[in-house]
């Protein structure tokens, strides 16, 4: 690599004490100094020339260019978070640069609260639009948001409890490094009527253990419905049987309009709804033992106003005894051993009838796999299946890779 030229150096709120020796250096010894007049009023004492630049990138660019060596251009915080810096080196070549990085407000507003930002979803409500950020902040367990004048803190709390979204500890982080710095901890309901300084963060906490409020919409399937149309537990979330995995379940369990289905452990529900809207004139029995997860079912079954589904709180095999014989049966979301699941309800499975089971682990494939050949006599049809949804943050377009997913099938 070639010795860089300029210099990005970050310069935080708290400007010229909360800078390094490396970075101050760097400034002082310039012989050309490029910032916004803020950052430039910072180091009255620097001697060299001083460059006032604006909000056009372009405009930037093309001074940079023309800059001596070791000319040293200044930035808000972290300069390749959110920064110029990011727009410089793609335009100009990385090898122009060398970056002196400050901790960005970002960071330090999760510092102040204590809380860790390694999952958080990050976001900055400038430049991207305010309905996808909602939408990501609905599913995330931590939200840090960069708020402009336009859509301050108050605002995003007004669209997010517009939206149903209502259980997020807000915290509005102002003037970070600053002598004015000032952490306000409050619930959305309150940050509404709220005002703060220009320069704030404001970070979301999702309250422990509260389900994601689903997507209320009007475009539902017959089946393979996005995960966000369905309530979920927190924080086994996970659980849901994702659209992808459901949509090929439910093709390999032969459902016809008056098919009997069974659903053991059907945790919200998912599968078991999107069969019930399948076999409209059968019927479909959702089986689960825990009891948040069994109310959600509930209620999602009423949001998708299903009339066909049936739901039983309780332990298999006891579950089921006085249930009709099924046509299919689905397991998924079970803890207990697999094959003792379907050891149990095997035989109540009606002939010709179809068992599809979802597992999470290759342990139990292996398991269950030899059970249905040694003890049923049947090789079953085994998928792996593993999805990459695209994701866009950070200004970037990125893959998040789900983890394996494994469905058997077998006709009895």
């Amino acid at each position: 690599m070639s010795t860089p030229r300029i210099r990005i150096v970050g310069v935080g709120d708290d400007g010229r004490p909360g800078l390094t020796q490396q970075a101050l250096d760097a400034i002082l010894s310039s012989p050309m100094l490029l910032g916004n007049a803020t950052l430039l009023d910072r180091f009255p004492e620097y001697k060299g020339t001083k460059v006032t630049i604006g909000p056009d990138l372009d405009r930037l660019a093309c001074a940079l260019e023309t800059a001596p060596e070791n000319a040293v251009l200044l930035a808000s915080g972290d300069p390749l978070f959110y920064g110029t810096a990011r727009f410089l080196c793609e335009r100009l070549g990385k090898d122009l640069f060398e970056v002196i990085p400050h901790v960005s407000s970002m960071q330090l507003a999760f510092a102040r609260i204590k809380e860790s930002w390694e999952e958080a979803y990050l976001a900055n409500v400038s430049n991207q639009a305010i309905d996808r950020i909602v939408e990501k902040i609905r599913s995330s367990e931590k939200a840090g948001l960069f708020t402009s004048e336009s859509i301050p803190p108050s605002r995003i709390a007004e669209i997010l409890l517009q939206k149903g979204i209502y259980y997020f500890t807000a915290y509005v982080c102002e003037n970070l490094g600053a002598p004015d710095e000032r952490v306000t901890r409050v619930d959305l309901k309150t940050l509404t009527q709220q005002k703060f300084s220009p320069l704030n963060v404001l970070v979301l906490v999702r309250h422990n253990g509260a389900p994601d409020q689903q997507v209320l919409s009007n475009q539902r399937r017959l089946f393979g419905n996005p995960d966000e149309f369905f309530r979920q537990s927190r924080p086994k979330r996970g659980l849901l049987t994702p659209s992808e995995v459901r949509t090929i379940a439910l093709s390999e369990l032969n459902l016809k309009p008056d098919s009997i289905l069974w659903d053991i452990g059907a945790g919200s529900g998912s599968v078991a709804i999107e069969a019930a809207q399948i076999a409209t004139s059968g019927k479909v029995y959702a089986i689960e033992m825990d009891a948040e997860d069994y109310g959600l079912m509930l209620e999602n079954a009423k949001q998708f106003e299903v009339k066909n589904l049936v739901g039983i709180l309780g332990e298999a095999p006891k579950a089921w005894e006085t249930l009709p014989d099924p046509h299919s049966i689905f397991i998924g979301g079970s803890g207990r051993s697999v094959s003792d699941l379907v050891d149990s309800c095997w035989p109540r499975l009606q002939p010709g009838g179809t068992l599809v089971v979802n597992v999470m682990s290759m342990e139990d494939v292996v398991e269950l796999q030899k059970y249905l050949m040694n003890q049923l006599q049947l090789e079953p049809q085994l998928w792996m299946i593993q999805i990459s949804r695209g994701t866009y943050q950070l200004e970037k377009h990125r893959f998040e890779t789900s983890n394996p997913s494994f469905l058997l099938k077998v006709v009895k």
